[in-house]
């Protein structure tokens, strides 16, 4: 038989490893195949190994537990840990979503750990069944109840040519990976730049750009239309141009009203 494998999630080292530790003793045959720093990092370890089981913080900078969730959809089953029980518990138990809550305790991880084994051991389960976009909304608007407002990145400096331009963020296009810069594309042209794709990802504004592929960013109100393609991807195309940027699976949601 097949080992169950897991992905781990959350941005404080400590409770990751004790999570794992945790893990390793309650469920031993439990294999853990990747551990993650925040959101962003659990959608691209979990697009490499595929794990049956993601347990994910649901609060970590940039993409947090639940926006994590919605990229890995239906392929795994999801149990959210949260230090905030008492604003999330009942949208949990409305959604019949497996929960952990921080400090992390032995008795009540055994109980999740008691119903997944079971669910496995009736029929090998496909995903989140109760885990829909309804129920992620919920716990999205409870999760924003809670932050405190966040300031965007509002400029990016660039080199360009023997000047340094300031490029504001509404003019951008898309963000590309290039080796060892990141390529900007704005409204006036395009420049290369030091900050890798991952700062740039945490510092935007999640409601305007959003991650499409492991190596770019897209400027949703720069996209003319998606195209679905092979694999559960897609493509973008961007507006006043013919280029054409490919949609990774774990990022197809975010066009499905196009």
């Amino acid at each position: 038989m097949k080992s169950i494998t897991a992905l781990v999630a959350d941005d404080e080292p400590l409770l990751r490893d004790r999570l794992v530790a945790l893990l390793a003793d309650i469920w031993p045959e439990l294999e853990i195949v990747a551990t993650a720093r925040n959101g962003r990092e659990a959608v691209e370890l979990f697009d490499q190994h595929a794990p049956q089981i993601a347990f994910l913080d649901v609060h970590m900078p940039g993409m947090n537990g639940i926006e994590a969730a919605r990229c890995i959809g239906q392929r795994a089953q999801i149990v959210f840990v949260t230090a905030h029980e008492q604003y999330a518990v009942e949208a949990f138990r409305q959604g019949a979503i497996d929960y952990i809550v921080k400090p992390l305790d032995a008795e009540r991880l055994q109980e999740t750990v008691r119903r997944l084994r079971q669910r496995w051991g009736e029929q090998p389960p496909v995903g989140s069944a109760a885990l829909t976009a309804e129920v992620l909304d919920q716990l999205s608007a409870h999760l924003q109840g809670q932050l405190a407002p966040v300031r965007h990145l509002q400029w990016i400096k660039a080199s360009v040519g023997s000047t340094v331009r300031l490029i504001p963020v509404e003019q951008i296009r898309y963000i590309k990976s290039d080796t060892k810069y990141t390529l900007v594309v704005w409204e006036g042209g395009e420049a290369l730049i030091r900050k890798t794709i991952r700062e740039l990802a945490d510092e935007l504004d999640p409601s305007r750009f959003v991650q499409i592929h492991r190596s770019a960013i897209v400027n949703l109100h720069q996209v003319q239309q998606f195209s679905h393609g092979g694999h559960d991807g897609g493509e973008v195309q961007i507006k006043g141009t013919a280029e054409c940027l490919p949609v990774s699976r774990s990022f197809v949601h975010l066009f499905r009203q196009m």
